[in-house]
């Protein structure tokens, strides 16, 4: 199959569901370019700031990205390239891009609250305190497991099967130009803070970026995995209560320089050689002794819809949001793009592999850089040069890891504030911004001690569970306002059977192993995988009956609140 047809394909038919289905979906909400968002009405300097499109545009898509479009479609691949191309191309339509944009734009007419006050305010508070427990759970194992991803990409060194301790250039070339990004981006902050116009500043920060990955290419740092891991805890704790405009927001803008770069990279390698995928179409409904559903829908995420990026829309996003106008490009389009990506990545794996089992060639973001790698080889670069896209490839991956984690760790301290907002004594220390910070990290930091591997397995389906109350909030809110909320009925009852099937299945599977008499670190694995299953699947329970009882309710509840902004 040629690699370009796909590529095109994807590409014409995300740009029409743009043109319409996006444009659809913005008239049947009401988005009304003519209305303050808060990022004006409630605008402090800190967390309220309001951002230009194409800078917002940069911190959304940064935050939701990462390596998680790589990493789903390749693992995927198993199945064949039709079914992971058609779930990225119907998820990414109505259910990732509509999930994306209309969490953003709930939040937005809920004066820049999160998911979970939205759910408050339309569902109920019991249903909003169970969402904001498991989402702040799920963003403390996101913390854990992306600091000790980052910092193993940042360790200088590498031990031998001797024990010997020896220098790792690539690892240290990363980790210099990450950290380098850091005053960059500050001082991009302070730069737009002058007024000055946003393509001279943008030309002169890109540039500089390059500069920063020349810098890093040439002087690497060594560092210890653990000395890295304690300054990327002290980063993100710093990076979380800063004021937005000052590090995260201008770090996103121009780490999704990075991001465009490697996809133009792609696209160009995918064009001027026109790569065949010789991956099988389909391979069969099992793999690897996995079943195509609920599987492939779990681990193909943010290529066609993530729980995760509902909670960036409504946590960080709506209270940047300039202009109700910039919702759809914002909320709908970077979903698409994200899915271009997606799309990119299966055709990697698809030109490297025939059966899908990509391990020869090392991670999914080493498959990915290798193939394009490969692309450019095939125009004539020489090996030096192939080898100088794959690691710069490679660096923009991990730049994107640390980007997930500074958003992921802020939005995990808005949720923990949430938990104990409006009480006195000691919930008012507690729900602190510092203090939130700080409970937020430390989890994460024991989690990370104690072996987050142990229960990453649950990670895929906790994840995808979040877009199911993210579906039902806005569609309950939907209702009550009296709009049209019949595009969430389908995604959100879809997304429930398939996480909740993958929960039952791994509860399961290790409960017969269990069974089976399994020992060892086996054993404790799946024992406390199967002890949280129970809680997280009663947790949903509650979440969709309580919202299910308000959404099919044969009577429209009212809007008791005189705010108009929600309507």
């Amino acid at each position: 199959m040629s690699g370009i047809l796909i590529l095109g394909a994807t590409v014409f038919i995300f740009l029409i569901a743009y043109v319409t289905y996006g444009s659809w979906l913005a008239k049947k909400w009401g988005v009304d370019p003519s209305r303050e968002t808060p990022a004006h009405t409630q605008e402090d300097g800190r967390d309220y700031v309001p951002a230009k499109a194409p800078v917002l545009l940069g911190h959304h898509f940064s935050s939701i990205a990462g390596a998680g479009p790589i990493n789903g479609p390749i693992q995927a691949a198993v199945f064949g390239w039709v079914p992971v191309l058609l779930w990225i191309i119907i998820g990414g339509i109505f259910f990732g891009a509509v999930q994306d944009f209309s969490s953003l734009f709930a939040s937005v007419r809920h004066k820049g609250r999160s998911l979970g006050e939205v759910i408050e305010e339309n569902i109920g508070r019991r249903t909003k305190m169970c969402f904001t427990i498991f989402a702040w759970l799920v963003l403390v194992l996101v913390v854990a497991a992306f600091a000790d991803i980052v910092a193993g990409t940042f360790a200088g060194y590498t031990v031998t099967d001797t024990g010997k301790m020896i220098k790792d250039s690539a690892n240290g070339s990363v980790a210099a130009a990450s950290m380098l990004f850091i005053p960059l981006a500050v001082c991009f902050g302070f730069i737009n803070r002058t007024g000055l116009n946003l393509v001279v500043s943008t030309v002169l920060g890109v540039f500089l970026l390059g500069v920063c990955i020349a810098a890093g290419l040439m002087f690497p740092v060594y560092l210890t995995k653990t000395v890295w891991m304690a300054v990327i805890f002290v980063y993100i704790f710093a990076a979380s209560v800063a004021p937005v405009w000052i590090l995260l927001q201008p770090r996103d803008y121009l780490n999704s320089f990075l991001l465009y770069f490697m996809m133009a990279a792609a696209v160009l390698g995918i064009v001027l050689t026109d790569p065949t995928v010789k991956l099988e179409p389909f391979t069969g409904w099992e793999a690897n002794g996995d079943t195509m559903f609920p599987f492939l829908f779990i681990t193909v995420a943010c290529g066609a819809v993530s729980g995760f990026h509902s909670l960036v829309g409504s946590g960080t996003t709506s209270k940047q949001l300039d202009s109700e106008k910039d919702a759809k490009l914002i909320g709908y389009g970077a979903m698409l793009v994200e899915c271009v990506l997606a799309a990119i990545a299966l055709i990697a794996v698809g030109y490297l592999t025939k059966d899908g089992m990509y391990e020869e060639f090392g991670t999914p973001p080493q498959v990915f850089a290798a193939a394009i790698g490969r692309f450019f080889a095939a125009m004539g670069v020489d090996a030096r040069g192939e080898q100088l896209i794959n690691t710069v490839i490679l660096l923009a991956i991990s730049a994107f890891a640390l980007t997930s984690l500074d958003t992921a760790t802020r939005l995990g301290r808005f949720l923990f504030q949430e938990m104990f907002e409006g009480k006195k004594g000691m919930g008012k220390i507690w729900g602190n911004m510092y203090v939130a910070t700080l409970v937020t990290i430390a989890v994460a930091g024991l989690l990370t001690l104690a072996g987050y591997q142990k229960i990453w397995a649950l990670f895929g389906a906790c994840n995808q569970l979040v877009a199911v109350p993210a579906f039902l909030a806005v569609a309950c809110w939907l209702k009550r306002i009296g709009k049209d909320n019949r595009m969430f009925y389908v995604p959100m009852l879809f997304m429930l059977a398939a996480t909740l099937s993958s929960l039952c299945i791994t509860f399961y599977e290790n409960l017969m192993a269990l069974l089976r008499g399994a020992e060892g670190s086996s054993l404790m694995i799946q024992g406390v995988q199967n002890v949280l299953i129970l809680p997280i699947f009663i947790l949903a329970v509650i979440m969709t009956v309580d919202g299910a009882k308000v959404l099919f309710a044969k009577r429209k509840r009212t809007l008791v609140s005189t705010d108009d902004t929600l309507r």
